[in-house]
């Protein structure tokens, strides 16, 4: 995303990239506003994506569609604290599970960065790792949470926790499937943050 940000005269630092992914997924979680549709949503993530960082009205359309046209684009970014804190989830012994609306590289994605994965690896292990675009479900249809939990050999409670920094995704897909949404929410963003707990780093979800 750097050399598209630059070419808007911008030098945004790795703080400001995060909090734009958090104001931008904030905007798309407004409560009453019309769901994303699917062939659109990642234009318009980018467009608050790209105003969050910093690029000037008259340039925010020609800037997202450069960032759409990147066909590498994904999820690679470790956020800060994620490893640790999945170690210190598993040390617990809890059941571990990832349910991601992916594109079909979340497991490899995973893996690679060495953050966890299913078997033997240098990441965390955990016993699933469900990708939307490989089992042809998404959130918040609570059908992938049920999916995820038969893995685990874990029935549907308010002890499982979901823990995700979508109001509208993850927060509305955890409680239709009958579990404790947990919203990470660095910045405070949530445009609705009663009725659900939130966290601020992956570390905190130990406590709770």
């Amino acid at each position: 995303m750097l050399a598209p940000l630059r070419a808007a005269g911008l030098a945004p630092d790795l703080d400001l990239l995060e909090r734009a992914h958090y104001r931008a997924m904030s905007v798309l979680d407004v409560p009453g506003s019309p769901a994303p549709d699917r062939d659109t949503w990642w234009n318009s993530y980018l467009s608050d994506f790209i105003t969050e960082c910093g690029v000037t009205s008259a340039d925010v359309t020609a800037v997202a569609a450069e960032l759409a046209g990147i066909p590498s684009l994904g999820w690679t970014h470790v956020g800060p604290g994620v490893p640790a804190g999945l170690r210190d989830l598993a040390a617990v012994g809890v059941p571990l599970g990832i349910v991601s609306n992916s594109d079909g590289t979340v497991e490899t994605e995973l893996r690679r960065l060495g953050v966890c994965q299913t078997g033997d690896g240098a990441g965390v292990p955990v016993g699933v790792v469900l990708d939307s675009q490989v089992v042809g479900v998404a959130k918040p249809d609570p059908e992938i949470f049920r999916i995820a939990l038969d893995a685990l050999g874990v029935t549907a409670s308010e002890n499982v926790l979901h823990v995700g920094d979508s109001l509208r995704y993850d927060v509305t897909g955890a409680l239709a499937a009958g579990l404790r949404p947990v919203h990470l929410d660095p910045y405070g963003f949530c445009p609705a943050p009663s009725g659900h707990d939130h966290v601020t780093s992956l570390a905190a979800v130990l406590q709770l």
